[in-house]
């Protein structure tokens, strides 16, 4: 066979359609919403760089807003939180005191520099100015603060009609100071701001550190997780360990680029204290003996806050030592829990293997000893497909279980399956309850002749879940099987509506038809047939009327007969004669028989020679 011209060739047109545009224009965004996805996540790889302790020193790290350094702090207490094990909470805790202790340090280390600055600093112009306001104003507040003490202790004096009086220049007094301090405050914020004092700002950030480290305690708790072993075992499937063991890496840089930093101020503080010693000892050097006893007071005084700076950078440099060793031994528990963890992944792989093994041994076997078995039945055969099947869905089971586990919320996915199982296997149930029904005083038998969706047939089998019929073709005149067996599932018995033909006595109503030209007079040939008909069939009637009452529990049917009807109903060519008539199904064809050779006998007694033979038509039910 030759195509057209322009039609596409059949090789072409299959390797085009192998993806349509519809599927090919899905894939295609999907791509680019993957690649998209890739590339955000590219971008945004730095977000935990937003850790303190991550961001100091970095490009992107912002400018701290504090005067004292309390990163070592806030890094120490950020990995508390990822601590997981009783040993990872234990040295968490370490830390989470070395580096409280640092921070305390390095805000008395702040606190006494400030304050050696403010004693050698010297003030002119607009600075000195404020120097003496701030003097005036204390005074002037130290008067306010010595009266309202004189007026409160004579007020708690007994003085008769002077109280009121008295208790009104307190008051006065009180509200004064008020008004000084106040003064005193601002001018003090000026002066501060004027020679870069920042004492009060130290002594504020430090009252917030110390109410946080007091709300801390409040909320921390005692001890916390297991011991590295047992935590470890507690994660009973791959999928969970998988996830540790990663969190665990996770924790590990984290904990290294801590350490990496608290090496970095140990050695900045190193470099200050180094370079505040030898300033300390140049000074010594250089300063002499003065006959100014108020200046040699001074210089003493300051070359002892120098060495108790020192001696706190000493303290500090000792903690961030103490610090660093913290991590490392962090560091280093993390990677034994480390390998725990593989070791116990390498298990559930293990374990993985054997079920694969398994189901290939269990596969192979099944094959070897059913197909010799299996090779002329078809039984069998089917028994082996089902037998592969289960091993293969029952090692994916077992596989998932090492992976996932049991579920956590199992009434929830049971309730879940259930539902599904239902809404899959709905029909499967019903007719497993259809049967029940089919069962019953009012369901159907085998060799019942009942019609199903539409189907006619006789019963064969009624199973559990199915109903097979003998379908009985529509040539009705002679009601010959068609040979094809069909089957029901036995839903229809709850779902649908089926008929049942056959009743106690397999009797049932049956109908004929004649058809007579215009030509002939009817009525003689009604009549005749009436007679005939009531003849044939009046015992079958009689027999079929008692035993219909008998399956009535009232034993009453309302307008039942069992009295054949012969009806004459007029059309285009002629006349049709109907005939209805009670007969037993398994005697029905032979009636039939019989009654078309009466009735045709009657028509040809009715009829003259000239006329033609009414031609029988087909029965209907």
């Amino acid at each position: 066979m030759t195509l057209p011209p322009n039609a596409p060739s059949p090789e072409k047109d299959g390797r085009l359609r192998v993806i349509d545009k519809a599927r090919l224009a899905s894939l295609i965004a999907l791509s680019a919403l993957l690649v998209l996805c890739l590339m955000f996540s590219w971008v945004t790889r730095g977000a935990m760089t937003s850790m303190p302790f991550l961001a100091r020193g970095g490009r992107n790290a912002a400018p701290t807003k504090s005067i004292v350094d309390l990163r070592p702090w806030q890094t120490a207490q950020t990995l508390a939180a990822m601590a997981v094990t009783a040993e990872e909470t234990e040295l968490a805790h370490d830390a989470e005191r070395l580096a409280d202790h640092e921070v305390d340090q390095a805000f008395a280390t702040a606190l006494r520099q400030a304050n050696l600055r403010a004693q050698h600093r010297n003030l002119t112009g607009d600075t000195l100015l404020l120097a003496q306001r701030v003097q005036q104003l204390q005074a002037t507040v130290a008067q306010d603060k010595a009266e309202v003490q004189r007026l409160t202790a004579s007020s708690k004096t007994p003085g008769g009609s002077e109280e009121s009086s008295e208790d009104d220049d307190l008051a006065i007094a009180k509200a004064q100071l008020g008004l000084d301090s106040d003064q005193l405050d601002d001018a003090q914020d000026d002066l501060d701001r004027a020679t870069g004092d920042n004492r009060a700002q130290i002594q504020a950030e430090l009252a917030a550190h110390e109410a946080g480290m007091s709300k801390y305690d409040a909320e921390i708790k005692n001890g916390g997780g297991e011991i590295a072993v047992v935590s470890a075992t507690r994660q009973g499937t791959l999928a969970g360990r998988l996830r540790g063991w990663f969190k665990q890496r996770t924790r590990a840089q984290l904990i290294e680029q801590a350490s990496q930093e608290t090496r970095n101020d140990l050695s900045r503080l190193t470099a200050e204290h180094n370079s505040l010693e030898a300033q300390a000892n140049a000074t010594t050097v250089q300063s002499a003996p003065s006959t100014d006893r108020a200046a040699q007071l001074a210089n003493l005084k300051n070359r002892g806050a120098e060495r108790q700076i020192l001696s706190i950078y000493d303290d500090r440099i000792q903690t961030e030592q103490q610090l660093a060793r913290v991590y490392e031994r962090w560091a280093a528990q993390l990677v034994l829990q480390h390998g725990i963890l593989l070791h116990l992944i390498l298990q559930s792989f293990a374990t993985i293997i054997v079920i694969l093994i398994c189901m290939i041994v269990g596969t192979e076997l099944v094959h070897r000893f059913m197909t010799a078995a299996a090779a002329g039945q078809r039984q069998m055969r089917t028994l082996r497909s089902v037998v592969d099947l289960s091993i293969q869905v029952f090692g994916a089971l077992l596989i998932l279980l090492v992976i996932f586990g049991w579920p956590q919320q199992m009434p929830t996915i049971l309730g879940l399956v259930t539902a599904g199982i239902t809404i899959v296997l709905q029909d499967f149930i019903l007719g497993f309850f259809g049967w029940f029904k089919l069962m019953g005083k009012n369901g159907i038998r085998v060799g019942d002749r009942v019609e199903i969706n539409g189907v006619n047939g006789e019963v064969t089998e009624v199973g559990l879940i199915n109903t097979t019929l003998l379908e009985i073709g529509r040539q009705s005149d002679t009601g010959l099987p068609t040979g094809r067996r069909i089957s029901f599932i036995n839903s229809f018995a709850i779902r649908g509506q089926y008929f049942n033909y056959s009743t106690t006595g397999q009797w049932m109503w049956d109908e004929i038809t004649v058809s007579l030209p215009a030509s002939a007079n009817p009525r003689p040939i009604v009549e005749g047939i009436q007679k005939l008909v009531q003849e044939e069939t009046s015992e079958s009637a009689a027999i079929a009327m008692q035993e219909w009452k008998r399956s009535m529990h009232s034993g009453y049917l309302s307008r039942l007969g069992t009295a054949p009807v012969v009806s004459l109903i007029t059309t285009a060519g002629g006349f049709d004669i109907q005939i209805r008539y009670v007969t037993r199904a398994s005697t029905r064809f032979d009636t039939r028989m019989e009654l078309y050779r009466r009735v045709f006998d009657a028509i040809q007694d009715a009829h003259s020679p000239a006329q033609a033979a009414p031609e029988p038509a087909t029965a209907s039910n």
